[in-house]
């Protein structure tokens, strides 16, 4: 038997099971009364699920049936109320009866085969998939069912399946008809291949997805808008074709703005659906959000988009995660997402506009001649801007230097109506000939700017920068003052904050720069699990070069001494 039970022989377990004692069976609660289902599936947000569906009826009874499933045989795993029933709310039990109880007068086959459901965090997400889960595969009666948990990473799949383990566990009348596997493929298989009953539930992840020779009857992916890209979507989509009645359901928080969301696409699919702008009879939308004009900070607004508040999340929780987000900028956007269902333009908005335009009095360069500075360089790619930051701590002002190639800002002007042209018109960018950055352009007008300010130290990011190091030096900028500047954590947190409380407390003068501004709109910035922070380029929704530039100058003022006499003091500037 031992040797069995190495090898993972089912005929072991099911031995050592049986000899396992039998848990006490617990007192049979009271259970709720249902209302009327037929008024319930009207109370999605914004959703006539009558509006159209003359071909479609609702059969109470089947409806019924669903949500007496969770309230009879699924209990609570995790939490205070673990080994209590899984009662599910009036707003859960729209969902449910909506899902299983719409039927095609001409098939009597399900009407829905695709849900999309959006709430806030610590709505009971995860154990709703999961209960859903166990019912297409328990009560669905798809012969050869093929059912998947999928998210974008095995490990949050993983947490849908333990759910679904646990309450398989605590109800005999489950357990008893299935086998469990627990190790790196997990399943729930119910009955043997080839029975008529026969069905598995596994879980994938979009990290190592193949649909090849799948034939999908359901699946559920949680948290849609971790999803990498469209491609797990689309593989679990085209391998339902042929079932009879596929149901593929997205439960999922808001994601943020950015090119390629399939959570985005499906999002808005939902939301036209409700509005009528699209008939699609098949797509069940289910979103709780609030609106991007509303009041962040209050309990009305918390209500849309959380239907469980005061059930599995908690006001307290909601209300120390708003005052978070309004001590923290960084965190604004998060909660606001995650939270409250607001799809925002970045991951992480790291400046309100307003704070930064607070800072933008008139700044005069010809003011801050020979005073000390610091700069920074964020040279970008040669397609793109570059970006000269000065950062004068003295007198807490900021100059800005931006070149971007004229034929490319053209392209980009009418791609993404970005304002080159008028930028350039009122010189607060320089457009330099042909498609690429003329960098011998650009240390010539570093080595200007370089005469006519006490540079003490000029930052910038190692990579790709020993080219452009020699031509400063041959321009006459000295390489002693030219420090290699870390983009990391460690280099960047710092400077960072520094940035942001200066910018919160007013301490700073940006001049009103159009173009540092757009970039400050564009900053979504990255936290590590310490709290430390830096600007994300692949997070930001555009470009933030001359943010990354500032943050370096400000870097090097808190960590270079200043020089006792400038070398352009001596000698003037060199040109070759």
């Amino acid at each position: 038997m031992e040797q069995l039970e190495k090898r993972g022989s089912w005929v072991a377990k099911a031995k050592k099971k049986a000899l396992r004692p039998k848990p006490k069976a617990r007192p049979k609660p009271k259970l709720p009364k249902i209302g009327n289902l037929a008024e319930i599936i009207k109370t999605l947000p914004n959703y006539d699920p009558y509006r159209g569906a003359d071909d479609y009826y609702f059969d109470e009874d089947t409806a019924l049936a669903a949500i007496e499933f969770f309230h009879k045989k699924i209990v609570h795993i995790k939490g205070a109320k673990t080994g209590e029933p899984f009662i599910l709310e009036v707003w859960e039990q729209a969902i449910i009866a909506n899902l299983f109880g719409w039927k095609s007068k001409e098939t009597g086959f399900r009407r829905y085969q695709e849900c999309f459901i959006e709430v806030g965090r610590k709505n009971g997400k995860t154990p709703l998939a999961a209960g859903i889960l166990l019912y297409l595969l328990f009560e669905d009666g798809e012969p050869g069912a093929e059912i998947y948990g999928a998210a974008s990473e095995y490990k949050q799949a993983s947490l849908v399946f333990t759910h679904a383990h646990g309450m398989v566990n605590r109800e005999s009348s489950l357990s008893d008809r299935c086998k469990v596997f627990k190790g790196q493929s997990k399943a729930i298989e119910l009955g043997q291949p080839g029975d008529d009953d026969y069905g598995v539930y596994r879980v994938v992840s979009s990290e190592a997805f193949s649909a090849h020779g799948w034939n999908t009857h359901a699946a559920v992916v949680d948290e849609l808008h971790t999803q990498p890209n469209r491609d797990l979507v689309d593989a679990l989509s085209t391998s339902t074709a042929a079932r009879e009645q596929p149901l593929l359901i997205y439960i999922t928080t808001s994601d943020f703005e950015r090119e390629g969301s399939i959570c985005n696409e499906k999002e808005d699919h939902a939301l036209d659906v409700c509005n009528g702008v699209i008939e699609d009879l098949s797509f069940l939308p289910v979103v709780y959000q609030a609106q991007l004009e509303d009041d962040w900070t209050k309990l009305e607004t918390w209500k849309k988009a959380n239907p469980n508040l005061g059930v599995s999340v908690s006001l307290d929780f909601i209300e120390r995660e708003c005052k978070r987000a309004q001590e923290t900028p960084a965190y604004e956007n998060t909660f606001k997402r995650l939270h409250l269902n607001i799809r925002t333009e970045q991951d992480v908005r790291w400046l309100a506009l307003s704070d930064w335009d607070a800072c933008g009095g008139v700044v005069l360069p010809e003011a801050l001649y020979g005073k000390s500075c610091y700069a920074g360089i964020d040279l970008s790619s040669k397609t793109d801007i570059t970006a000269f930051e000065l950062y004068f701590p003295d007198e807490q002002k900021v100059l800005s230097y931006f070149w971007v190639p004229k034929e490319n800002a053209h392209k980009r002007e009418i791609k993404d109506k970005v304002q080159y042209t008028a930028w350039a018109n009122q010189d607060w960018i320089k457009l330099t000939p042909g498609n690429v950055v003329d960098y011998n352009i650009v240390m010539t007008d570093i080595a200007d700017i370089a005469s006519k300010y006490k540079i003490e130290g000029i930052g910038f990011d190692r990579w790709g920068f020993e080219a452009v190091r020699q031509q400063l030096v041959g321009c006459g900028v000295p390489e002693s003052i030219m420090v290699a500047f870390g983009q990391g954590f460690a280099s960047m947190s710092e400077p960072t904050k520094e940035l942001e409380r200066l910018i919160l407390a007013g301490l700073i003068n940006h001049g009103g720069n159009p173009v540092l501004r757009w970039m400050a709109s564009n900053v979504a910035v990255e936290m590590d699990p310490a709290g430390n922070l830096k600007p994300s380029k692949k997070k930001s929704t555009e470009r933030i070069d001359g943010i990354v530039a500032l943050i370096i100058a400000i870097g090097l003022a808190s960590t270079t001494p200043p020089a006792k006499d400038s070398v352009y003091e001596e000698r003037g500037l060199i040109t070759l």
